[in-house]
């Protein structure tokens, strides 16, 4: 019997709600301290040294840059280049910068003040850029790798604000890292059934309420698309149903659809023994983003009702595993060819999509590793986004230049649409050797019946082997804070 290692809760909850994050008129207890400078602006008090000094040093207040200058008896400081001048990406790039530069200091602050924001903005964002940065999974070492974040202080004169911008940020870097946390748990961590444990004990206490489907419960919806990828795995599926329902509704419906597959050995395709086949433990990042960011609704006041739907388990090969040729009956009716069974993700969400549209949602987004065709188009920075709503797609991509978790929007070319045409169904999973990122967007179309839809295919931005700014090498939990910043803001297209 193999060892399963299983851990009772997602290990960075703990982690950043140990965090004291607060707002402050001084840097107070903090060990080190970011200070934003400009080129030829003034330099901090206390500092004693000047501007030939720096440049001696190479430091040049260029966006991006840092100097530490240890002090005697003082808090070190951490000069932070501010160029000329940073949004909000680069401010919370400044903040990782800090993290990661002063990376021994558990107590750091930072006035965020030079940075021209609103004090609730910066509030937010520096927070989300220290907690990001000091990510590490280490849940399975004896030892960790990085210093924890025990005190963040941000400084201004609007206490109430920076406040207000320190609970969006704490909740929306927690929705990141929960993400993170549970893409980056190996298959023998992070089965199907143990993800519907970890929901079911800590959905209700952060208002969301948590149906787990089983096996015998996805036979009486008739969701062959899960049952049928399912076949080969030793490890049971599960669909995985979180409802946020919220105190003061606005009458706003989403609904959430996100892959889950816990492990994708590509079935009978079997993928090659490289680093890419051990990296599959991620293919569960779009159930896992969803998760996080459904965790932090409430938290974040969103107004608008969200349904998720999680649908997870293993693809993989064994005796009784589907094969290329075979026929599966979807949520509905609509049969499908297997044409390949390494194309899966779009068969376990194509039940749940269908799930969606049998109720009053007003707009259904999907978010999944879904292709590489789109990772081989846009690398491993940018985000697919496509869509039969333009309204609702703009809604996503502004969601997306909010948070920095960068989408491309990517034609839904209806061209290519006979490409999934089939002698023996009434659609195939695979389209022709081109463009497979869009046949795999039509395919998912398919199933959404005309309702505004978005599809973000996260293939490429769901691993990271970059140690920078608030990125951290594994897992990203890419869509975690996109996702909860459009169910705050989400508005009905009427279309």
């Amino acid at each position: 019997m193999p060892v399963s290692f299983v851990h009772d809760t997602v290990p960075s909850i703990a982690t950043i709600a140990d965090a004291d994050v607060r707002a402050g008129s001084t840097p107070g207890d903090a060990t080190a301290v970011g200070v934003l400078v400009g080129p030829d602006g003034p330099l901090p008090d206390g500092l004693d040294l000047d501007w030939d000094d720096l440049a001696a040093a190479g430091f040049g207040a260029t966006a991006g840059s840092a100097l530490t200058v240890p002090r005697a008896g003082a808090p070190t400081l951490v000069l932070l280049g501010l160029g000329d001048g940073l949004d909000r990406a680069g401010l919370r790039d400044a903040a990782a910068t800090l993290a990661r530069t002063a990376a021994k200091h558990r107590r750091l602050a930072i006035d965020p003040t030079p940075a021209g924001l609103t004090p609730d903005d910066a509030a937010q964002v520096v927070t989300e850029g220290v907690l990001l940065a000091r990510y590490r999974y280490d849940v399975l070492k004896a030892q960790p790798t990085v210093e924890p974040v025990e005190t963040l202080i941000v400084v201004g004169d609007d206490v109430d604000a920076i406040e207000t911008g320190l609970g969006v940020g704490r909740a929306m870097a927690e929705a990141q890292a929960i993400a993170r946390d549970l893409a980056n748990d190996p298959p023998i961590v992070l089965t199907a059934a143990r993800f519907g444990d970890i929901a079911e004990n800590l959905g209700p206490e952060r208002g969301l309420t948590v149906e787990v489907f089983d096996k015998a419960a996805l036979e009486a919806l008739g969701c062959g698309g899960l049952l049928g990828v399912n076949l080969g795995s030793a490890e049971p599926p599960r669909m995985i149903k979180l409802t946020y329902v919220p105190d003061d509704p606005n009458g706003h419906h989403l609904s959430l659809v996100g892959k889950g597959i816990m492990y994708d050995a590509g079935g009978l395709a079997l993928k090659p023994a490289d680093e890419t086949h051990a990296n599959m433990k991620n293919d569960m990042s779009g159930a896992g983003s969803i998760f996080g960011a459904m965790l932090q609704l409430r938290a974040l006041g969103c107004r608008t009702t969200v349904v998720g739907y999680l649908m997870c388990t293993d693809n993989r090969p064994s005796g009784t595993a589907i094969a290329m040729g075979d026929v599966l009956s979807i949520r509905g009716g609509t049969t499908v060819e297997v044409a390949n069974t390494d194309a899966e993700g779009r068969l376990v969400m194509a039940d749940a999509l269908v799930l969606a549209t049998e109720t009053d949602t007003q707009a259904i987004v999907d978010i999944a590793t879904l292709t590489g065709a789109t990772m081989r188009a846009l690398g491993t920075s940018v985000a697919g986004l496509f869509g039969n709503d333009q309204a609702l797609v703009d809604q996503v991509a502004a969601a997306s230049a909010a948070t920095d978790e960068s989408a491309w929007q990517m034609p839904l070319e209806r061209r290519y649409r006979n490409q999934l045409d089939s002698s023996v169904a009434d659609i195939k999973n695979l389209g022709g050797p081109n463009a497979g990122g869009i046949t795999a967007a039509l395919f998912l179309d398919h199933f959404v019946d005309g309702r505004p839809w978005a599809h973000l295919d996260i293939a490429g931005v769901a691993e990271s082997e970059a140690d920078t700014s608030w990125h951290t090498p594994g897992c990203t939990g890419f869509g975690a804070r996109l996702l909860a910043r459009l169910a705050c803001d989400f508005t009905p297209t009427g279309a």
